[in-house]
């Protein structure tokens, strides 16, 4: 086959892929099964070519014919999604980016997961250059009334969950920034649910401050915390943007849709 055949060969099926993504983009748009004449004026297509298209598509399972002349998204594509989902973790989603966020900041990046009244470090990114003294190892625990982190799980909870995990722990403090008094933390989570992210001033650890913004998963659940530590005096307020940014990234990987 000479190199003209070939390229008259792939651009066919190159478009007839196009077309079929532009069909599936057309039934996604909406919660119900959509007319083949509705699809033939959203994507430019003609009715028959659409209906030879959405055949085959529905031969595999990709699309569903719910009633004659109707179409919608198939059981086969949520199959699909589902492995997709299975083989992702937030952590493998997470390296990459944390990787990125150390390199413009210069400062540990950790990702942490909640367990019970704790949330426990999973990964970080680190160099000594940072120039902290201590950094959480992987596996490593703190309180969640303490860590930026843990507020961020605290104030997804309502007020009696919130309540009560004060009674179970007390609100022991680490240090004299330590928030231990319920209508002090209150407070705080309120300011947390009204900026999207959270803050540790030196109230785990003096000398050490940090800032944290949420991971969410498909469902718009909160799975996971992104913090940033630095020195007390070295934490930059304009690094917040980039770790948002960074959440929101790492979100998306795992289908959050904003």
């Amino acid at each position: 086959m000479t190199k003209a055949d070939s390229g008259a060969h792939t651009a066919p099926t190159v478009q007839v892929i196009e077309r079929m993504f532009s069909l599936m983009d057309v039934l996604a748009s909406g919660e119900d099964a959509v007319s083949l004449k509705e699809i033939s004026e959203k994507t430019g297509l003609h009715p028959s070519t659409a209906h030879r298209i959405l055949n085959d598509l529905a031969t595999g399972r990709f699309v569903d014919r719910p009633q004659p002349g109707h179409y919608r998204l198939g059981m086969r594509l949520l199959e699909l999604g589902n492995v997709v989902k299975s083989r992702l973790n937030v952590r493998d989603a997470a390296l990459g980016p944390m990787r990125e966020l150390h390199r413009l900041t210069q400062q540990p990046i950790n990702l942490s997961l909640r367990q019970g009244d704790e949330i426990i470090y999973i990964e970080r990114a680190y160099s000594e250059r940072s120039g902290m003294q201590v950094v959480r190892a992987i596996g490593g625990r703190a309180p969640l009334h303490l860590t930026s982190v843990g507020k961020l799980f605290l104030a997804a909870d309502d007020m009696q969950r919130v309540r009560a995990y004060a009674t179970r722990t007390g609100l022991a403090g680490h240090t004299k920034n330590s928030l231990t008094q319920l209508s002090t933390l209150e407070r705080e989570l309120a300011k947390v649910r009204l900026e999207g992210h959270a803050n540790d001033n030196e109230e785990l650890e003096l000398g050490v401050r940090c800032m944290a913004a949420g991971i969410l998963d498909d469902q718009g659940k909160l799975i996971a915390g992104l913090s940033i530590s630095a020195p007390a005096g070295r934490l930059d307020e304009a690094w917040l943007s980039k770790l948002k940014a960074t959440a929101q990234g790492i979100s998306e990987i795992l289908g959050y849709q904003a």
